[in-house]
Parts: structure tokens; C-alpha cells; sequence
């Protein structure tokens, strides 16, 4: 593995702008760096796969899924003042959108700065300094006075997408990674790495890397992945909500640094347990540390991916992150690495047998 070569892919993938339904930045990306190894297609909503060399067609197929996805914003109505009226795509906690910088992306192809706006405490009533904000509440600013500035000269067009504008940054004395959207482009990395840590390998069943699409808004992209390639087993890659800096002593499921996290359930799918502790035992054999979590919420691609066709065996290697769904978040390059290590071993331990071996 190129440490330096893998880092320059995670700050690419981080710092691409692809909202969900808005992910064709992020589809070049993953054709860029995963293309090489193996047989690229995309279809009409941006999912791409790559179909790997070797593969026969006639053999135990498995599926790895990451979503192109991030939580941003759409333009919903355009203010005579020159505000933007935005509506969530996935799932924010309000209270987090203002006074932070995005981009919004105009007619032309163009991303320019974006304020979410917040007014002044010097403004506020008391009712406004004790109510919490809701999304109807929030405006974006880009510097315009009027709505005919916003088209004419900013190129602001209705339904433009907006995203979080952060740089990527990495702490090697401390082994953290900071930016954006590392829920799902951490995976997406992740994903592209096994494909590359297996290229040229004899492998004993196929291969498809499926880069999906939607995922924050209901995990659409994964519904036609899944059924496209029919798979026998299914990895899904995820930047996952680490719950270390929260949690009593002793009660921490996700922690930075730790290995990544397989969950045994989320309130979309209870993972295959023979699959679960297929996986973790294989972990175990080759000192491969990971971290398990039951969890009360939360979803992933997961939960569309193993009802699909007869059921499909499939488990989450899940990469913890600190505050997800915001601006920024906090990770561990150690456990992108650990991702890749679990999941190029599974793939290189499973043959024609491996269904049969899955028992509960």
C-alpha cells in the first residue's frame, strides 16, 4: 500500500462536491481511481461498477457497495432580497447549517461561496435567543442584493446544489484525518484501495465494486446496484458515526483508532450473523483489530442490498467518524487502512464453498 497515494485519494474523494442525486464529480472520481482494475459501466443515475479482471461469471459473485453521496442542501426558492431558500438532501441537524461556508453550484457548472445565514445576537428578541433554529428558517447568502442579481450575474439557477466547503487535512503525528463528506468517501477510498490491493490476484470468486448513489435520501443508488449485479455476498464499505467522544465510560461501540466497526444491527438490517461471525473471526486470525456495535439507528446501504432477489449474506465495515452529517469530521487514517486489510482478507478466503460456510 502507498501511504502517500492513498492519502492524495481520500483528500480527492473528500473534497469532490456530490450531494446526493449530484454525484457526477464524484462518479469521475471513482472511475479515476478504481477503473484500472477492472470492467467500468455506469448507468442513468451516476451508480458506477467496476467489474473486476478475472472474474468469470460463473462463480460465487461479491458484492462491495460505498456510497458517492454527502448530506447537502438544494435551492428551493430564490428571495426578491437575494437569499437562498434551501431544503435538506439527508439528514442534518439544523442547528449545525449556520454561519458555516458552502459552495452552491451555478447554472454554468461553476461552485461559489455560500454564507448560511444567521442573524446577529445583536438582532435577536429573547424568543428568538431561546427557540432552537429549524430548517424552514435557513437562507444562504452569496453577497447578492436582489433575486435578479442572483440570476443575471451570480448564474444561481433554481434546484442548485449545495454542499459544505472544507479542505482536507492530515495530522501525521497523530495518525487524524479531518474534512468532509468522510461519510461515505472514506468507504469510497476504502473500496478503491481493495480493488487496487487485489489487482492482478488469482481469486477464487467474482468481484463487483458498485459506487452508489443516493444513499443519504434512501439508499436509491444501492436498490438498482443490487438488483444489476445479483450478487451471492455483499461488503458494504461506510463512514460510520463514532460515539466515543459522547458515550458513559466503558459504553463506547466507535471509537477513532480502534479498528473499523461491524455492526450486528441498525435499524435497517440485522446483519447475516454467520456472515458477521464469519468475518470476525477472520479479524481475530489475523490480528486485525475491529469493533462491534449494536445499534438503536441509523442505516446503511446494507439494509436495501441483503433483501434483494433471494437475500443476500452482507455485512458493514464501517469506518468511525466523529460528527457526521456536519461540516467536519475527525478520523483515523489507521482505520481506513484496518477497512482495507479485513476486506481484501474476506475476499481472498472465499470459494465456491463460502455460502455454505455462512451458517447462523
Amino acid at each position: 500500500m502507498d501511504k502517500m497515494a492513498f492519502l492524495e485519494m481520500i483528500k480527492a474523494y473528500s473534497e469532490a462536491r456530490g450531494p446526493s442525486g449530484f454525484e457526477h464529480e464524484v462518479a469521475e472520481l471513482a472511475i479515476r481511481y478504481t477503473g484500472d482494475f477492472g470492467e467500468v459501466e455506469q448507468d442513468a443515475m451516476q451508480n458506477v461498477y467496476i467489474r473486476r479482471h478475472g472474474n468469470t461469471g460463473d462463480r460465487i459473485c461479491v458484492q462491495l457497495d460505498a456510497h458517492l453521496d454527502e448530506v447537502g442542501l438544494i435551492v428551493q426558492s430564490i428571495r426578491a432580497g437575494g437569499m437562498l431558500g434551501v431544503l435538506p438532501l439527508g439528514s442534518w441537524v439544523p442547528g449545525n447549517i449556520p454561519a458555516h461556508l458552502f459552495r452552491v453550484r451555478t447554472g454554468q457548472g461553476g461552485w461559489i461561496p455560500a454564507l448560511s445565514a444567521s442573524k446577529p445576537p445583536h438582532y435577536l428578541t429573547e424568543a428568538e435567543q431561546k427557540q432552537g433554529v429549524t430548517m424552514e428558517q435557513m437562507e444562504l447568502d452569496i453577497g447578492a442584493g436582489s433575486k435578479k442579481e442572483v440570476e443575471g450575474q451570480f448564474g444561481i439557477e433554481m434546484a442548485a446544489p449545495v454542499v459544505p466547503d472544507v479542505s482536507f487535512m492530515f495530522d501525521e503525528a497523530h495518525d487524524l484525518l479531518l474534512g468532509k463528506a468522510f461519510d461515505c468517501r472514506l468507504g469510497c477510498a476504502a473500496m478503491s484501495e481493495t480493488m487496487k490491493e487485489l489487482e492482478g490476484e488469482t481469486l477464487d470468486v467474482d468481484v463487483t465494486a458498485a459506487f452508489s448513489v443516493q444513499e443519504e435520501i434512501g439508499g436509491r443508488g444501492a436498490m438498482v446496484t443490487a438488483r444489476q449485479i445479483g450478487a451471492d455476498l455483499a461488503i458494504v464499505f461506510e463512514g460510520t458515526p463514532a460515539d466515543d467522544n459522547f458515550s458513559l465510560p466503558g459504553q463506547s461501540q466507535t471509537a477513532l483508532g480502534r479498528g473499523p466497526m461491524l455492526r450486528h444491527m441498525d435499524r435497517s438490517m440485522i446483519t447475516h450473523p454467520g456472515f458477521q461471525r464469519y468475518a470476525l473471526a477472520l479479524a481475530e486470525e489475523l490480528n486485525i483489530p475491529v469493533q462491534q456495535a449494536v445499534r438503536s439507528g441509523g442505516g446503511t446501504n446494507g439494509g436495501l442490498i441483503h433483501t434483494e432477489g433471494g437475500g443476500i449474506p452482507t455485512i458493514v465495515i464501517g469506518i468511525p467518524v466523529r460528527y457526521i452529517h456536519t461540516h467536519y469530521g475527525w478520523a483515523k487514517f489507521g482505520d481506513v487502512e484496518k477497512a482495507v486489510a479485513l476486506a481484501t482478507a474476506l475476499i481472498r478466503s472465499f470459494d465456491g464453498t463460502i455460502p455454505d460456510r455462512l451458517v447462523y
